[in-house]
């Protein structure tokens, strides 16, 4: 579905210091480190929404966002591909639908996913994290039911092959840019790691 490869952050690497970037005080003693700031985030989903519209052909986009994590990604993402269509001589019809997919409490999946939404699904969906695996393929299940031409998942960080990938991380929990932690931090425009001090805090 795509040539572009995500770009690889190592288990080595260390992040950014806090101190650098504009984090609410609320969250100060929340995080570890600044893990993708916001800029870079914005950089590289300019250039997955080039590959998606390369990819698409023709077809007509149904984009699908996963809330609630994946909101800002998604309208991000879509702001990119409108901007395509305003200033390119290729343009693609598209409309919009949201899905609710929950599957979280603290920082381990429950293995029961709920489904909330999604009156129009066709082709293109937005989702920001899957640590699972599971989340991902109840969707793609549930899409497979109104036989779309074809389907892409764009995603912000984590590594699925196939999907059409920002960043792949290591196996750390990342809050920020609309990832949660039993609903905290998605008002974080970068995305951090979360402290211990933090999962305490904010445990359910």
């Amino acid at each position: 579905l795509s040539t572009l490869m995500p770009h690889g952050i190592g288990d080595d690497e260390q992040g950014y210091d806090l101190d650098l970037f504009c984090i609410p005080k609320h969250y100060a003693d929340d995080l570890e480190k600044v893990y993708i700031p916001h800029g870079l985030i914005m950089d590289r989903t300019e250039r997955l929404a080039r590959e998606i519209m390369k990819g698409m052909g023709g077809h007509h986009i149904v984009a699908l966002c996963v809330l609630k994590g994946g909101y800002k990604f998604f309208a991000d993402l879509l702001d990119y591909i409108k901007a395509l269509n305003r200033n390119s001589d290729k343009s693609i019809p598209m409309t919009v639908d949201f899905i609710r997919l929950k599957s979280y409490c603290n920082d381990q999946s429950t293995g029961d996913i709920k489904v909330i939404g999604g009156d129009d699904l066709s082709t293109l969906t937005g989702k920001d994290i899957i640590d699972t695996g599971k989340t991902m393929k109840t969707l793609l299940s549930l899409l497979k039911q109104y036989n779309p031409k074809m389907v892409k998942v764009a995603r912000m960080t984590q590594s699925v092959e196939k999907y059409i990938v920002g960043f792949e991380v290591p196996d750390k929990f990342v809050v920020g840019y609309a990832l949660d932690y039993n609903e905290y931090f998605r008002d974080l425009n970068h995305i951090c790691v979360i402290s211990e001090t933090g999962k305490q805090k904010y445990k359910a």
